[in-house]
C-alpha cells in the first residue's frame, strides 16, 4: 500500500474515504454543507458516517474525540469489511499518543492482505481494496509523522509476508517450502542472506531434538538461519522462532477440533522472516539474525515415541514424555544452536505458539514474557507499551527445576502434573541459552491469530512489539 502525507485540505485526494474527528482543522477547511450536521452528531459522542452528499469525498466518518483516543481501531474495523474507495484520507492532526498512533498506521497498511488472496476460492468477486493512505496533519507534526509512517509501513510490511505465509494450508507450506519462499523474499534486499541446513546437515551437525520432532513426516525438516548485516561489525541480535508447518501432536495425537488451527503453529517462525524482512526494509545500522525452526509433527513408522530421549546440539539429553510438546524441542536445538553461531551475540529472543495454557492465563490481547534479565524484560515491556504490542511477565526462576526432572535424561519435555505449563516450558529452553547471553521467551499462543466471527487469520504478532524494541535499542 502506497502513503504519503499532506497538511492542507486542498491536497486532500478526490473520491477518498474520509475518517476525521469532530473538532479536526481540517474539516473547518473544507466546504461540505453535510459536514455541520455530522459534526454535531459526532459532539455527542456518536459516530457519525455518510456516503451521500459528501463530495468530494467518497464516504465521510467522523469518529468523537474521546473514541479518537481510545477505541479507534474497534471502530475502524467495521468501516472497511467492504471498502468504498481505493484511497483513505485519514485525519491524524489527534494521534498524538504513539501506541495509537502507531497501532492505526500499522492497521491500515495490513488491510494489503486478506484470506481471499490466497485465489482458493473459485468464482468469487474480486475483492475491493484499499491502495493508498494519505496522512493529514498539522505543519508541526510532519516530522514526526514521518517518521511514522515509514516505520510502520516497514514494519506492516513484515507483518503482511509473515502473515501471507501463515495463511498457506500446511499441505502446501511445508518446511522445504517456507525456505524457498524465505528466499525469494530475501533476495529482494541485498543486506539479507539465507543459510539452510536440510535434514542431512540437522542430524550431522547434531540438532537431535529437532531431528527428532521431524522425522516422523515425508516432508523433512530444516532449519534456516537469515543474516542481516546492516553493519560490518558489532553484537548480533538473534531471533529464534517455532516453525512446525503443521502439529498434529505425533503419537500423542491431538483431537479433531484442537487440530483445525495447527497450520498456523509456524507463526513464530513466519513472524521472524517478517521481522528480518523489516528490519532490512528500513535499512537499520545492526547485525542480526533469525533463526526459523521448521518441521511437521506427524504420525509414521519413523514418529518419535513417548520416552524417547533425544540428544541437543549442546550436548544436553530430554526425555520425551510428551510428542505434543514438541515446539520446545525445536526451540531448544534453535535457541543452542543460534547461541554458538556468532561469538557476538547481544540477546536471544524466541517466539512460539507454544501453549495453551499461556491463552488461559492472559488472553488475546497480551503476548507472555518470560526472562532472567531484567534490563531486556524492561526494554521488551516499555517497547510493548510503546507499539501497542504488549506483553505481560510470567514468572521463571528455580521454583520450576522440578518441573523439567527427568529419571533417565537431563530434562523431560512437560511437566508430570500439568501444572504451569508456560513457565515450564521457558524454563525447559532457558537451559539452551548459555547464561552470558540474555534471552527472552515470547509466548504467542493468544495473540500470533486475529479472531473474528470464529475464524482465525495470522496477526504478524509479535514483530511490531520487536521492531520497536529493535529501533530503542539501536537508535
Amino acid at each position: 500500500m502506497d502513503y504519503r502525507l499532506i497538511t492542507h485540505a486542498a491536497e486532500a485526494p478526490n473520491k477518498a474515504h474520509l475518517i476525521s474527528w469532530p473538532g479536526s482543522p481540517l474539516l473547518a477547511a473544507l466546504d461540505i454543507p453535510l459536514l455541520t450536521e455530522m459534526i454535531a452528531q459526532a459532539e455527542t459522542g456518536s459516530i457519525a458516517d455518510s456516503g451521500f452528499a459528501c463530495a468530494p469525498f467518497a464516504r465521510i466518518t467522523l469518529i468523537p474525540q474521546a473514541e479518537w483516543q481510545h477505541n479507534l481501531l474497534t471502530h475502524l474495523r467495521p468501516l472497511f469489511k467492504k471498502p468504498v474507495s481505493e484511497e483513505v484520507l485519514l485525519d491524524c492532526s489527534a494521534l498524538d499518543e504513539e501506541s495509537i498512533r502507531q497501532s492505526a498506521l500499522r492497521w491500515f497498511f495490513n488491510l494489503d492482505h486478506h484470506l481471499d488472496d490466497l485465489g482458493l476460492k473459485t468464482g468469487s468477486d474480486v475483492r475491493a481494496k484499499v491502495k493508498k493512505l494519505t496522512a493529514f496533519c498539522l505543519a508541526s507534526q510532519v516530522q514526526g509523522l514521518e517518521v511514522a509512517l515509514r516505520q510502520q509501513h516497514a514494519v506492516a510490511n513484515g507483518m503482511l509476508a509473515a502473515r501471507r505465509l501463515a495463511d498457506i494450508p500446511s499441505e502446501t507450506c511445508t518446511p522445504q517450502f517456507v525456505v524457498e519462499e524465505a528466499q525469494r523474499l530475501c533476495a529482494h534486499y541485498p543486506a539479507l542472506s539465507c543459510e539452510v541446513l536440510d535434514e542431512k546437515a540437522i542430524v550431522e551437525q547434531g540438532l537431535g531434538l529437532l531431528h527428532a520432532v521431524g522425522k516422523g513426516s515425508s516432508r523433512p525438516p530444516r532449519l534456516l538461519a537469515i543474516h542481516y548485516n546492516g553493519a560490518e561489525s558489532g553484537p548480533v541480535r538473534a531471533y529464534v522462532g517455532k516453525g512446525i508447518t503443521f502439529d498434529t501432536g505425533g503419537l500423542w495425537l491431538k483431537e479433531g477440533a484442537g487440530m483445525y488451527t495447527m497450520k498456523y503453529d509456524m507463526c513464530g517462525a513466519a513472524n521472524v522472516l517478517g521481522l528480518m524482512l523489516s528490519i532490512a526494509d528500513l535499512g537499520l545500522p545492526v547485525r542480526a539474525m533469525g533463526v526459523l525452526a521448521l518441521a511437521e509433527n506427524a504420525i509414521g513408522p519413523n514418529a518419535m515415541q513417548p520416552g524417547s530421549v533425544a540428544r541437543a546440539c549442546n550436548g544436553m539429553t530430554v526425555e520425551i514424555n510428551n510428542t505434543d510438546a514438541e515446539g520446545r524441542l525445536v526451540l531448544a536445538d534453535a535457541i543452542a544452536w543460534a547461541s554458538q553461531r556468532h561469538p557476538q551475540t547481544q540477546y536471544i529472543i524466541d517466539m512460539a505458539t507454544l501453549t495453551g495454557a499461556v491463552v488461559k492465563a492472559l488472553g488475546y490481547e497480551l503476548s507472555g514474557l518470560m526472562t532472567q534479565d531484567e534490563p531486556l524484560r524492561c526494554a521488551l515491556t516499555q517497547a510493548g507499551e510503546k507499539s501497542g504490542d504488549e506483553v505481560w511477565s510470567l514468572p521463571l526462576d528455580k521454583r520450576l527445576k522440578k518441573q523439567t526432572e527427568s529419571a533417565i535424561a537431563d530434562l523431560c519435555n512437560t511437566p508430570t502434573n500439568n501444572a504451569a505449563i508456560s513457565s515450564s516450558a521457558a524454563w525447559l529452553l532457558h537451559h539452551f541459552c548459555p547464561p552470558e547471553i540474555p534471552w527472552a521467551h515470547l509466548d504467542v499462543s493468544g495473540t500470533a491469530l486475529w479472531r473474528e466471527n470464529g475464524r482465525s487469520v495470522a496477526s504478524g504478532r509479535p514483530i511490531p512489539l520487536l521492531m520497536q524494541h529493535l529501533l530503542d535499542d539501536c537508535c
